[in-house]
């Protein structure tokens, strides 16, 4: 078990991805930036922060457009997503920084059986390159992305099945009530509590005053690693 600040243990895992395993969201951002600003719909970084980083490519495409009072058809929508993919692929080429403590915690977690999850909405084709180059490929029980979900968070429709494959796959052995989501957005924190469960919100891309709706709020994850 792990015991968490609020004092209730945690018997399964549902990590974010960007922004909490990793620190992507400015590779994102300059692929946004890539894929848009031919089209004159670039924005600034201050403009991810406030309003695009809780999107999926697919929202955030849509914003974009609708914020200049444009129409995105959706073959369009589709050749934008594929060619930002691209760019990100290109751009995490060097390598991308895991956050301290989270590959620790998240073997030390596979390791002891726990049942872990990712919920992201990013593409399946962003994630598993990068869980690769960590070498945290094939630790998680389930990967729940942009793909399995018809709308992004804040909508708690990705953590419903994300939590809902999890505890299949351990054949019901937890609730909810000890099942805990790691998240660094407002959205994220939104989406995860509109599934029912508990979550920890990390500072990594938002002051604590900023994620005040998380069930507890911490600095980073080390201290939640186990010393024994």
């Amino acid at each position: 078990m792990i015991i968490f600040p609020d004092g209730k243990r945690a018997e399964a895992v549902i990590f974010d991805f960007d922004g909490v395993i990793v620190d992507t969201e400015p590779l994102h951002y300059a692929a946004f930036q890539r894929t848009l600003e031919p089209l004159g719909l670039h924005f600034s970084w201050q403009e991810y922060i406030d309003t695009y980083i809780g999107f999926d490519d697919r929202d955030a495409f849509r914003h974009a457009f609708a914020s200049k009072g444009l129409p995105l058809e959706p073959a369009q929508l589709i050749r934008l997503i594929e060619q930002k993919a691209g760019y990100f692929l290109e751009v995490i080429g060097s390598g991308v920084p895991a956050y301290p403590g989270v590959l620790e915690l998240i073997t030390y977690l596979h390791t002891n059986k726990f049942p872990l999850a990712i919920c992201s909405g990013a593409l399946r084709s962003d994630i598993d390159p990068i869980l690769d180059m960590l070498g945290i490929s094939g630790l998680f029980d389930v990967i729940v992305t942009a793909e399995d979900v018809a709308t992004s968070k804040p909508d708690p429709e990705c953590y419903v099945l994300a939590f809902q494959r999890l505890q299949s796959a351990f054949e019901n052995s937890f609730s909810i009530d000890t099942a805990i989501a790691i998240e660094d957005t407002p959205a994220g924190i939104s989406a995860a509590k509109g599934a029912g469960l508990r979550v920890c919100a990390v500072t990594n891309s938002y002051p604590a005053d900023k994620l005040g709706q998380a069930t507890f709020v911490t600095e980073s994850l080390v201290s939640f690693v186990p010393t024994e």
